[in-house]
């Protein structure tokens, strides 16, 4: 028990902040990220659920929004996740390209060779009626 206690594992003790110690040393899975920090047990469960039902809305609030402003967000939202997108530059565009040119060119060329292949064999065995 004491040493599950100097670990900072027996969870309905304490709770630590972003900023505890335990036993002088610092904790090492505390950031300094807006999001909490999940130490485990059932209270930190509750208020991470209780915290994302805060900002959904409810029937009645999607309801009152108009269709043209349901349009206006969705596009407000298209572009900010385009705005997130590392877009390649100019040569890894032409290499990617080039890369997809050939393996489709290649995969052509394994295709008609096996259709013509198997449309001999298949004239063979069955005889050529002219």
């Amino acid at each position: 028990m004491a040493e599950s206690k100097r670990r900072g594992e027996d969870a309905g003790d304490e709770r630590l902040n972003d900023d505890a110690t335990v036993d002088g040393v610092a904790d090492d899975d505390a950031t300094d990220a807006d999001e909490p920090v999940s130490r485990g047990g059932t209270a930190t469960r509750k208020r991470a659920r209780a915290d994302s039902t805060e900002g959904r809305k409810t029937r009645k609030d999607s309801e009152r929004i108009g269709l043209f402003a349901r349009i206006a967000r969705f596009f407000r939202e298209v572009v900010a996740e385009l705005r997130k997108v590392i877009w390649p530059t100019r040569k890894e565009l032409l290499t990617y390209t080039a890369v997809v040119v050939t393996f489709v060119a290649v995969m052509l060329a394994i295709v008609a060779g096996l259709d013509y292949g198997f449309a001999k064999a298949v004239l063979w065995v069955f005889g050529n009626p002219s």
